[in-house]
């Protein structure tokens, strides 16, 4: 059965401060999930983030990091030092991270690699510009991401992945994927999957839809068939919003 995930992407905001009272009121919202529950707090906060819920049912994960294991890449995190301080998760590939760093097909492949290798997980992320989705490019557009980056694995490795579609038009817009238009990504890419790794592989991954999940909308998105939970923005930095979308999970 597939892993039912609640993921917030806290993205470049909250200082210590702020991440400690953040943490403090999630504790007391969120006590015995029924569902897979993660918060990806800044790098610098990571290790209190850690400590503060290594007791709880929130796993603490990590937004990025470096395919090296060390060496002269200023500014960067390796794998290592993630797990150094209890991280075993990050996310990859963020439409953030392409846009703004430049970050390449190729590179995530790297960085995925790295992953496997450190007996970590991954939640890569996928998705389609607007302009894609406007000339009906769209499946090729994730068909192309995903393929690229992660079809040189083999079946086991996607024990350790999971998957998450963010329609760049709907990230930070106040825009939503319908419903139906988030069925129709992540059916058409475990398609794609079985197509290459066979049924059990295909049903076996987790996979999440990001792009302004609300408390309003994330009953009904999340009861579509294919969307096995999501990968929240905005409203993962608000406990009672972030309560309220796992418990619609």
């Amino acid at each position: 059965m597939r892993s039912k995930i609640v993921a917030g992407n806290w993205k470049m905001n909250n200082d210590l401060a702020g991440t400690e009272t953040l943490i403090t009121a999630l504790k007391e919202e969120i006590q015995k999930p029924t569902v897979e529950v993660m918060i990806a707090p800044a790098f610098t906060n990571l290790y209190s983030a850690f400590e503060a819920l290594k007791d709880s049912a929130i796993e603490v994960i990590a937004q990025n990091m470096h395919f090296a294991e060390n060496g002269a890449y200023t500014g960067e995190v390796s794998a290592t030092m993630l797990k150094s301080v209890g991280v075993k998760t990050v996310i990859l590939g963020h439409s953030e991270r392409r846009a703004y760093f430049a970050e390449t097909d190729e590179t995530l492949a790297k960085k995925v690699k790295t992953v496997l290798e450190n007996d970590m997980r991954t939640i890569f992320c996928f998705g389609e510009e607007l302009e894609d989705r406007k000339a009906d490019k769209y499946f090729d557009v994730v068909e192309s991401q995903i393929k690229n980056a992660l079809f040189d694995l083999d079946a086991e490795a996607w024990k350790s992945i999971v998957l998450a579609y963010e329609p760049v038009w709907a990230i930070g817009t106040g825009e939503t994927a319908s419903p139906e238009q988030a069925q129709e990504v992540h059916a058409f890419v475990r398609k794609v999957i079985a197509d290459k790794y066979g049924d059990e592989v295909a049903q076996g991954v987790s996979i999440l839809y990001g792009g302004s999940v609300k408390p309003g909308n994330a009953v009904e998105i999340f009861s579509k068939e294919d969307v096995d939970g999501g990968l929240i923005g905005g409203a993962a930095l608000n406990a009672g919003d972030f309560k309220a979308i796992v418990e619609a999970l």
